[in-house]
């Protein structure tokens, strides 16, 4: 039995959604260089990718403002201003993602569930103009049925919305659902549609360990969901609240 099924007593679940930065793409250097044009043609300081590693995860906009303000607090911000910045992050974010990379085993598992029947989709924060674009670049887009950016609907994740959206276009029941991600909002809207949810260890959470918000599974790769129990390479699959499962922790 992989991970994957022990997660749903021994079965498969009927669709998987996923979030994209951070899950399937590390997209800070991209997001980064964008953030760093924008500031300086606005006449501030760089930030560099480390500082935008950590603001990265609430949409475009959320982004953006942190930029301005140089850290997560972001209430004193002028508006008019970060529309203005917005706007010009866009334009930049808008000339390429050549710096984005997918994650190690992310294909292998995307044709591993794909080639299940499972239906597949993206439920990110990030503008739904770039979203499509940027999984065909990366040779992903034909995997998913549905996509979901941040403003396909008015709400974003920890919103459970978008999450509650993909079940109805599915006809699925929340508990044949997973959701995958890497911070505090995939797991919060995960919570609140009643949607199982993975995190991975690697993401974006703001500089804080996913393990925080205890998620049903823990991820060190894609791979891990597939990991038949008893093989020494599953390591990296970790189930809070319990002893290692055998044969899946170390």
């Amino acid at each position: 039995m992989t991970a994957l099924e022990r997660l749903f007593t021994g079965r498969l679940p009927r669709l998987v959604m996923f979030d994209l930065d951070g899950t399937l793409v590390d997209s800070v250097p991209d997001l980064a260089a964008a953030i760093d044009r924008t500031l300086v043609l606005l006449g501030q300081p760089p930030a560099g990718i480390e500082q935008v590693r950590d603001w990265v995860g609430n949409g475009a906009r959320v982004l953006v403002r942190r930029a301005l303000a140089g850290g997560l607090a972001h209430e004193h911000i002028d508006e008019a201003r970060a529309e203005q910045a917005l706007e010009l992050f866009m334009q930049c974010y808008a000339e390429g993602h050549e710096l984005t990379c997918v994650y190690p085993g992310v294909r292998e598992c995307l044709d591993w569930l794909y080639g299940q029947g499972i239906e597949l989709a993206i439920v990110t924060n990030k503008p739904e103009r770039f979203v499509a674009p940027l999984l065909d670049e990366k040779g992903l887009g034909g995997y998913f049925r549905w996509i979901i950016g941040g403003d396909t609907l008015p709400q974003q994740k920890p919103d459970p919305a978008a999450l509650l959206h993909v079940l109805r276009l599915a006809q699925v029941e929340a508990s044949d659902a997973l959701f995958v991600g890497d911070s505090r909002n995939d797991v919060q809207a995960a919570r609140a549609a009643g949607v199982t949810c993975a995190a991975l260890n690697y993401g974006y959470n703001h500089g804080r360990p996913i393990a925080e918000e205890n998620p049903a599974l823990l991820l060190e790769n894609l791979l891990d969901l597939l990991r038949v129990q008893g093989q020494d390479s599953a390591e990296g699959c970790v189930w809070p609240h319990q002893q290692a499962l055998p044969g899946l922790a170390g």
